[in-house]
């Protein structure tokens, strides 16, 4: 199971929670890319809630945490 499918197992159908880059050990540069697909494509058992908090990296906005919704059990 991956880290992201433990944290999202640990919540209630409905939850609201925050998933961050550091939670799953990535940089931002790399988390960045996995939301934007997740935001295409859908979560793993999750929708994404408001607005994304970004940080700034060498003049770069890059998403670094995320509020989501648990959809599923």
């Amino acid at each position: 199971m991956s880290k992201i499918e433990e944290i999202v197992a640990r919540q209630k159908t409905g939850a609201q929670f925050v998933i961050s880059a550091q939670m799953l050990r990535l940089p931002p540069t790399e988390f960045d890319g996995l939301v934007q697909t997740w935001i295409a494509e859908g979560g793993l058992g999750f929708a994404l809630r408001g607005v994304p908090h970004r940080c700034c990296i060498d003049n770069e906005f890059y998403i670094d945490r995320i509020t989501v919704v648990k959809t599923a059990e």
